[in-house]
């Protein structure tokens, strides 16, 4: 099969022939369809050792692609959920399979937690990349098969490979606790994250969601959304806080800080101060910190302040599900697809021509 891999950090993906992999017992093997193109993947393999030398990568030469979609094409010896052309979503994100989070379904708190083809989040994370070392970015991969999200026929192998995003956003609003007619403020909501968190909290039944942006033209779109329940409010037209509470005097009930670590962190800080009493502020974009915090104000106002990495396969089930249901809408997408030979192409064009509307993909044939 083909596959980009990376064979130096910093250096360009090259497209290598090698063997298609073997599926183990519990695992499938997936014949790749799309795979999402991530905005800071260029980071990754370019700085990630020298900015955050406790993510490790995998070992090189090696091949990344975080979201991929496509079709089963066989199963191992103890695999009986899934057959082939079985139609899938491959969550990467995998745990060490054996500690309590794991065991509980809640892998996303693993301290050998992994992202396949991308980077892990501890010293554990090597036996992880050893033993699932193929990714989006090669025709075939293999997965654990409880990593595994069906798909319904209406969803689309090249929306399906924004689900990362998408399931990002689903779990911090979960853990937000947005109930129908809350209201939340979405930080940040022109970028990838934020435009699939307003599609979200629209389809979770949020009363207003007030997107804060710079982009008055993507606020515009997003307001069409819903003209009724989206509300912009522009970065730059004055304190955040203040623009908030002229519109809603008690403030919102959750916010979701989706900004990125080029953003400053005044932005965050600015904007937290529009959450009312007993809020929740949820972080899901690792904005450049510290973050300072108040400690006896957020007592007073029964404030929370939480973190929230990625998402477990349960909650990418219920994305899709909402998906076939009509309750989430992703046809707002654009889709920019790229053949395999093309990704240095698309890792550069996204950093320019990239926005939270556009669907930046691999498709392979």
């Amino acid at each position: 099969m083909q596959a980009a891999r990376l064979h130096e950090i910093g250096g360009r993906f090259l497209v290598d022939r090698i063997p298609i992999p073997t599926p183990g017992p519990q695992d499938v093997l997936i014949k790749v369809a799309a795979s999402g193109i991530i905005p800071n993947l260029k980071n990754v393999t370019t700085h990630f050792p020298e900015w955050y030398p406790f993510l490790p990568l995998p070992k090189l030469p090696a091949i990344f692609g975080l979201d991929s979609a496509g079709t089963v094409e066989a199963v191992g010896s103890a695999v009986t959920s899934f057959k082939p052309g079985d139609r899938v979503y491959v969550n990467p994100g995998v745990g060490c399979g054996e500690c309590r989070h794991c065991r509980e379904g809640n892998s996303p708190c693993c301290e050998s937690y992994t992202f396949m083809g991308y980077f892990g989040f501890g010293p554990g994370s090597q036996k992880v990349f050893e033993r699932y070392p193929y990714a989006g970015y090669g025709q075939y991969m293999t997965a654990p098969v409880h990593n595994l999200v069906r798909l319904p026929d209406c969803l689309g192998f090249a929306e399906a490979a924004r689900f990362g995003y998408l399931g990002t956003a689903y779990s911090a609003i979960r853990k937000a606790g947005l109930r129908p007619a809350q209201n939340i403020l979405i930080l940040g909501a022109s970028g990838t994250l934020g435009v699939g968190a307003t599609l979200l909290a629209l389809a979770f039944g949020a009363a207003r969601v007030l997107v804060v942006a710079r982009d008055s033209t993507a606020l515009q779109r997003l307001q069409a959304l819903d003209p009724r329940r989206v509300i912009p409010i522009r970065i730059g037209n004055g304190a955040i806080h203040q623009q908030v509470r002229e519109l809603l005097p008690q403030g919102v009930d959750s916010m979701l800080d989706t900004l990125g670590a080029k953003a400053p962190v005044e932005l965050s800080v600015d904007a937290m101060q529009a959450v009312a009493r007993g809020g929740r502020i949820i972080q899901i974009g690792g904005v450049a910190g510290p973050i300072p915090i108040e400690p006896h104000p957020f007592m007073c106002a029964q404030l929370q302040y939480i973190g929230s990495l990625w998402f477990t396969t349960t909650e990418g089930e219920e994305m899709a599900a909402m998906v076939e249901s009509g309750i989430l809408d992703l046809s707002l997408l654009e889709p920019r697809a790229y053949a395999l030979e093309q990704l240095n192409e698309a890792l550069e064009d996204i950093q320019v021509e990239g926005n939270g509307f556009s669907n930046f993909h691999i498709l392979h044939q």
